[in-house]
């Protein structure tokens, strides 16, 4: 069925590639136009992991949701910055007319070998942008949403690891487990104004977060360099399902759900996308 969010706009941060451009790109498929956040430069903490995104890749998310004939506005702001993103936030909606849906999909991964290794600035960042960030996001649309008056739905993404003990990413864990406190509370506080506040957990995904050689390391740690293929391996066992990671577009449709109406009486849930990772 088109047009499962026909007329609505979507906000979503962190949507320069990965699961925040597959968000963008489907939504903008079923009819919802995008205000597209992202801080679109490297951070050093990451950058010992994995590449951050560019503003390249914003300019092509914005390509891509216009090839779908669909309006998009767009901005590099870093969502530890309140002011910033609020600012962005205002102009996008100014834009665009309204406010329905909030993808606060922005985060980092890092790891470790242990808990008691990591650095006190690793943790600060990861906390700051996987838990600060996504309380800036919702923070930054809620008053809107509220004085609208047309419900919406805001999703937060999660993850498996916020549903499960994960050895060697601690920062990564606790950021995504107490993401999952604040949809709770979210959901309680804004029920009453019919806007609905969820949770997506998926397992690992094929975006540069994950497949890069220093997470394949995690995994396999006695290997110099080890390949996607032999990384893959490793990832299979960790889930019910014969794959090692899901992509992208089965996140995407799970946020679509949980977007349209088809979830209108749904909050305060938290949808697992993992492939069966938190049952084993």
């Amino acid at each position: 069925m088109a047009g499962r969010v026909e007329g609505k706009v979507a906000l979503i941060t962190g949507a320069a590639r990965g699961q925040g451009r597959s968000h963008a790109i489907r939504l903008a498929q079923e009819g919802a136009d995008i205000i597209a956040l992202d801080i679109a430069e490297s951070i050093p903490s990451v950058d010992r992991f994995y590449p951050g995104a560019t503003e390249a890749d914003l300019a092509e998310t914005v390509k891509q949701v216009e090839a779908l004939d669909r309006r998009i506005y767009s901005a590099k702001v870093d969502v530890r910055d309140y002011a910033a993103l609020k600012a962005a936030t205002d102009a996008g909606i100014a834009e665009l007319g309204r406010l329905d849906i909030v993808s606060a999909n922005a985060g980092i991964f890092l790891h470790s070998d242990k808990t008691h290794e990591v650095s006190d600035s690793d943790w600060n960042d990861v906390l700051d942008i996987n838990l600060k960030g996504v309380w800036h996001t919702t923070k930054a649309v809620t008053q809107f949403l509220i004085d609208q008056g047309q419900g919406g739905s805001i999703i937060i993404t999660s993850s498996s690891a916020g549903l499960k003990g994960t050895p060697n990413v601690a920062p990564y864990t606790a950021s995504k487990h107490a993401v999952l406190g604040l949809a709770r509370t979210l959901s309680n506080e804004l029920a009453e104004h019919s806007i609905r506040v969820n949770t997506i957990h998926p397992t690992g995904v094929a975006t540069p977060m994950i497949l890069n050689e220093t997470t394949f390391k995690l995994f396999l740690p006695h290997v110099e360099h080890p390949t996607q293929e032999q990384a893959a391996e490793v990832f299979r066992t960790t889930n019910s399902l014969p794959v090692p990671w899901v992509e992208a577009i089965d996140i995407s449709n799970a946020l679509l759900f949980l977007a349209s109406d088809e979830s209108r009486y749904v909050t305060g849930t938290e949808l697992k996308v993992d492939a069966g990772y938190t049952t084993k």
